[in-house]
């Protein structure tokens, strides 16, 4: 028997539930706690607990209202702030430097899923794929991806399990060489002077323009942001399927996505400065709260075998980033913030910027936005390439 049954009850819960363990991560003393374990993993985990034991159901209409709607007008809000023209003052280094990583974690998951997708669950490329969202850009893209290809619930217990372990394990490593930048920049012959440059160029960029959230931006955020999702899932219905990735859904993802990032051109981009990503953040998390809601604890089992799936994904990520680092002459620190980018995203992404040097935490955050842009497309590539994998 359900305890909690009712649309708007099951509604209420849930944002309850997000915005209680995002207070609780606030307090000092667990503040350790939720370094390893972010409030993202709680949001996905303590919504399957409900379910699994009674609280709320397994499935409700309510959660594919929210799946259908919510995700295209969360990626509208999310890449309003894409702000191309901040991007390209980051230097064809820099960016080359981020593509090195996405790459790398690209090969990585292609070469991870055809070693050992034999010992994998049914379906387990699309849960490579998820991951391959996650390592991307960061959670936001996991959830487009995810939901995009279909990935079943149950398998995004152990991508989250591989994404938090793996993932801050690998964070863990490369704050740790930030000791050793100085050294590993001169063996490499790395002319540091673009750090000084990018100092320049990112000095407030963004705190400058922060302001208060106003009623009239939030009518705005809304009324773009639910004006193009509703439209583009109804395009995307008129759109063809083309192999296992790009159902009617998952046009209207990479349509919506598309149309946020040709918005960040105009004005509304200045969304960005009232807080656009954490409206469209808080769709995010609601939705993968409804998705781990859906989850059943048994597919927590296939973690192991993932992680070292992930583990090897990481590895060759490193291999083609340092590869590409040196011959581009990178400093450590850009090579360092390019893979934290990826992997971590626009959250911990400033944090090893800031660690390797104490101002350019905006550097960090442009290049996470470079994975977040990318990040859906490149791994709706991946998971259409395991798939045929499957299906040689």
């Amino acid at each position: 028997m359900t305890l909690i049954t009712d649309t708007t009850a099951v509604l209420l819960y849930l944002i309850l539930l997000i915005g209680a363990i995002y207070k609780f991560s606030e307090l000092k003393f667990v503040a350790p706690f939720f370094k390893y374990l972010p409030p993202v993993i709680w949001v996905y985990f303590l919504p399957m607990i409900s379910s699994n034991i009674g609280i709320i159901p397994r499935d409700h209409e309510l959660y594919l209202w929210i799946r259908t709607y919510l995700l295209p007008t969360a990626l509208v809000l999310m890449l309003l702030s894409a702000n191309v023209p901040a991007l390209a003052k980051l230097g064809g280094k820099a960016i080359l430097t981020v593509l090195a990583g996405t790459l790398g974690i690209a090969l990585g998951a292609i070469v991870s899923f055809s070693i050992f997708q034999f010992w994998l669950p049914e379906d387990a490329w699309t849960g490579i794929g998820a991951l391959s969202g996650s390592w991307i850009g960061g959670s936001a893209n996991m959830v487009a991806v995810a939901t995009s290809i279909g990935t079943p619930e149950a398998m995004l217990g152990p991508i989250i399990v591989v994404d938090t372990v793996i993932g801050y394990s690998w964070m863990g490593v490369v704050i740790a060489l930030s000791v050793f930048q100085n050294r590993l920049d001169e063996k490499n012959k790395v002319d540091r002077t673009i750090v000084e440059s990018l100092n320049t160029r990112m000095k407030d960029l963004y705190d400058a323009k922060r302001r208060p959230l106003k009623y009239i931006d939030l009518i705005t955020m809304l009324s773009v942001g639910f004006g193009v999702g509703y439209a583009m899932v109804n395009l995307g219905e008129w759109m063809p399927d083309v192999g296992a990735v790009l159902t009617s859904f998952g046009w209207a993802i990479i349509l919506s996505s598309l149309v946020g990032v040709a918005l960040s051109f105009t004005r509304l981009s200045e969304l960005e400065f009232a807080g656009a990503s954490s409206v469209g953040n808080f769709f995010f998390y609601l939705l993968l709260a409804t998705i781990g809601a859906r989850a059943d604890l048994a597919g927590i089992l296939d973690a192991p075998v993932f992680l070292l799936a992930g583990a090897l994904i990481i590895i060759i990520h490193a291999t083609v980033l340092f590869l590409g680092g040196k011959l581009l002459k990178a400093p450590m620190f850009l090579i360092a913030t390019a893979s934290q980018a990826n992997i971590g995203g626009p959250i911990t992404a400033p944090i090893v910027a800031t660690v390797y040097q104490g101002s350019l935490a905006p550097v960090g955050l442009l290049m996470a936005v470079v994975c977040s842009i990318s990040g859906t497309f490149v791994a709706l590539m991946v998971a259409q390439i395991c798939f045929w994998i499957t299906q040689l």
